[in-house]
């Protein structure tokens, strides 16, 4: 049996796309220190991915971008960036176990609430999710200055927040979270 972990990061963020990874790990090959990506520091989340990408039997990560988002909700996006990470896995899984999601694919799965924190597959995908969102963040604080991605890669934190006041939303924020809206209309006014 091969079981594939899956998770998603970037659902609350105000800015950019939402990243799903999806993980089969090598059970002669265990990755230790497997925890959810949130109770991780940066620096350990990174040695770790470094790891599962090294030693996983398998592991995909993929994205949907703001406009996306816009158009079929969050919750629809990241259930599609989980199911292309996981149609990207290579040998394919025969039995899904997501965090708290079910995915539109013929797999038998499991959604596990706090999956990431009970599951070594997925706090492995939790981990590669998290950390491609971060560096994208990153990439993507060169290209839009001002907001401070780099320091919270899109979170409504009080920082973003008073910059998407001052600066208004950017081409990459998703227009429909609701303090998006409120500065377009800040804007237009």
């Amino acid at each position: 049996m091969r079981p594939a972990g899956a998770d998603e990061a970037g659902r609350g963020s105000l800015f950019g796309p939402v990243y799903a990874a999806a993980v089969i790990l090598n059970p002669d090959d265990p990755v230790e220190g497997l925890a959810d990506s949130k109770t991780l520091t940066a620096m350990h989340r990174q040695r770790l991915a470094i790891e599962i990408r090294a030693r996983a039997a398998a592991w995909m990560v993929a994205w949907v971008d703001a406009v996306e988002i816009d158009r079929i909700n969050i919750y629809q996006a990241s259930r599609l960036a989980i199911r292309r990470a996981i149609e990207g896995l290579c040998p394919a899984p025969d039995y899904l176990l997501v965090d708290a999601l079910t995915i539109d694919l013929p797999l038998p799965q499991d959604a596990i609430i706090k999956g990431d924190a009970k599951v070594a597959s997925i706090a492995a995908a939790s981990i590669l999710a998290k950390t491609a969102r971060d560096e994208w963040a990153l990439r993507a604080d060169a290209d839009y200055p001002g907001y401070g991605l780099a320091r919270h890669k899109g979170y409504p934190t009080p920082e973003h927040l008073e910059a998407l006041s001052r600066l208004g939303p950017a081409p990459l924020h998703r227009r429909s979270y609701a303090p998006v809206m409120a500065a377009l209309q800040g804007r237009l006014a």
